[in-house]
């Protein structure tokens, strides 16, 4: 994973030498995500810039990727996990130039017309700007749940800029805006194409389907196994919730041999290490010991200090370009725990994002009503990952120079658990006899964990590394803040005023980093029950009165809330 930097449309009379210096410029605010090398492409129509994190082939493989006839110029941040299965699949042969899993794109947009319909084979994240000097043609895509962050805009003469995150193009491009998942824009065409579309986001279309818990399990330990691609050392984030240790377990199962040579060799690195972070005496350190130890893994458990996370709050808000406040929450001690995992050597991470989204897994799922609202809230969450999990791992990891890589929101493995009829993924009694979120995958990985592991309720990152955190966030915004200036919170700010006063703190330190209209608008809004969609707010009528995104705030599902 690495970062992109595009400036389409330069027109005779440009300045391309203090357009390159700029662009240079720009790219450096996001060179944290690329320290290993930098690339660039200019000519009389573009500029791309690359800073990369070298993951597979580190030799070779840097970017702009070029055609053999140096027609195509190529900027890409992420991963594709089966280029050798599209390699093969080409219909003509292709003159590859490196090594990169990355340069398929280019063989595919030379070879199929239909930009759709290729990108909606690449399983992997991803967010690129394919230049094509010939035809004069600009694409810009982003991966189908956007877990690779991507935003654009233009400039005051007009030319088109892309970049992977805003920190790039705030001060350039009046109209910075995200990118939207799951689309593709071809300059040809002149606006945003969805590629991304399943019959599985009708809840219609997954009515009485049954997915076996064998095809659910192997359908995952698939993904994983494709995601472990890397040429450097990696390791795994091991929080002991559900999500995190089963992407841990298969790990260690296929750790000892080598992806790339279709586990037929040795690994560079068999030992599989794993990562944990938390205030002292935090409930995730304690199960992440329990499950590393059950899994054989060279575990690192970290702890930091309310002051640390507290000092550290206005960098990552830099970082992560949001002031979402359950985001910044679970983003500070993640931030932390990534400049730990760099300081070890370690340049990959494997984590459990998306599970909840796709298994209905926060606890007011607990109070969905039928198997329709279920669907249709995992739906609206998936759609909504970019903004809110998705940032924060991709963001908070690529800090320091980390990529994170999420197994659950692999597209093979969506297409599986995301046809499912919903009423197979609701709450059900567990083996204590107390209702469950998430059973189906529990009971998919039965033997694979520790039962204490297996069938830990759900806490959410920001909860789990200790509850002193966000008391102590809520303690200090409220002796910044004073009444008098959050009574005027709507008038500071227009566009989604803060409704509390941690979100008011968060919000005046995002705007001295990204001031202006078009930044506050990149951030979503609206009230939350435990990371819930506005819309689930109806499901109970308690929620719309204690709205807060902790897990703690279901207080009558969350099982230490009411101990």
């Amino acid at each position: 994973m690495c970062s992109i930097l595009g400036i389409f449309g330069l027109q005779p009379g440009d300045d391309v030498q203090a357009l390159r210096r700029r662009a240079l410029e720009l790219s450096q605010r996001q060179r944290h995500r690329g320290p290993d090398w930098s690339g660039v492409h200019l000519d009389d129509g573009a500029i791309l810039v690359h800073e990369r994190l070298a993951i597979v082939d580190p030799a070779g493989g840097s970017q702009p990727l070029r055609s053999a006839d140096g027609e195509l110029a190529l900027a890409v941040n992420g991963e594709i996990y089966n280029h050798r299965e599209l390699e093969q699949a080409l219909a003509q042969p292709y003159a590859f130039q490196t090594g990169s899993d990355c340069e398929v794109i280019n063989a595919l947009y030379r070879q199929r017309e239909d930009v759709g319909e290729w990108l909606g084979e690449l399983n992997g994240i991803f967010a690129f700007a394919l230049w094509d000097r010939a035809r004069g043609r600009v694409l810009i895509a982003r991966d189908p749940i956007g877990v690779c962050p991507l935003y654009w805009g233009h400039d005051r003469d007009g030319r088109l800029c892309v970049a992977s995150e805003m920190k790039a193009l705030a001060d350039t491009c009046a109209d910075v805006a995200q990118f939207p998942p799951g689309h593709y824009y071809d300059s040809e065409r002149g606006e945003p194409v969805r590629y991304y579309q399943r019959p599985w986001r009708d809840h219609a279309a997954t009515e009485g389907v049954e997915v076996s818990k064998q095809e659910l399990r192997e359908a995952f330990e698939r993904a994983v196994h494709r995601q472990l691609m890397s040429d450097v050392p990696y390791g795994v984030l091991l929080s002991g919730g559900l999500d995190s240790s089963l992407v841990a377990a298969v790990a260690a199962r296929f750790a000892r041999k080598r992806v790339e040579d279709d586990d037929t060799t040795e690994a560079w690195w068999p030992r599989l290490h794993s990562f944990a972070i938390g205030l002292e005496g935090s409930p995730d350190l304690a199960a992440a010991e329990i499950a590393a130890k059950a899994l054989g893994t060279v575990h690192h458990g970290f702890t930091y200090t309310f002051e640390e996370g507290l000092d550290a709050l206005p960098e990552v808000i830099r970082h992560i370009e949001t002031f979402d406040v359950t985001t910044i929450r679970a983003s500070t001690p993640m931030f932390l725990l990534a400049r730990r995992i760099k300081a070890m050597g370690v340049k990959m991470v494997l984590s459990g994002e998306g599970s909840d989204e796709v298994f209905g897994g926060y606890l007011y799922f607990h109070k969905a009503p039928d198997a329709r609202e279920f669907h249709e809230e995992t739906v609206r969450k998936l759609d909504a990952l970019h903004n809110y999990d998705c940032l924060r791992a991709n963001k908070s990891m690529m800090a320091w120079g980390v990529e994170p890589r999420v197994p659950f929101l692999d597209v093979e493995f969506l297409n599986v658990a995301m046809r499912m009829d919903a009423a197979h993924k609701m709450v059900r009694k567990g083996p204590n006899g107390r209702s469950i979120e998430k059973a189906i995958l529990r009971e998919a990985f039965e033997g694979y964990l520790p039962d204490s592991i297996l069938w830990r309720q759900k806490e959410q990152f920001s909860d789990g590394v200790g509850y002193g955190w966000i008391d102590g966030l809520k303690a200090h915004a409220e002796a910044q803040v004073s009444d008098r200036v959050f009574a005027a919170a709507a008038s500071r700010f227009p566009v989604n005023p803060p409704q509390t006063k941690e979100a008011y703190l968060y919000r005046h330190i995002f705007e001295q980093f990204f001031p202006g209209v078009a930044c506050a608008q990149t951030v979503p809004g609206g009230k939350s029950i435990a990371c819930s969609s506005p819309v689930a707010i109806a499901w109970d009528a308690a929620f719309a009165k204690m709205a807060d995104p902790s897990g703690r705030a279901v207080a009558d599902v969350h099982e230490a809330a009411n101990a």
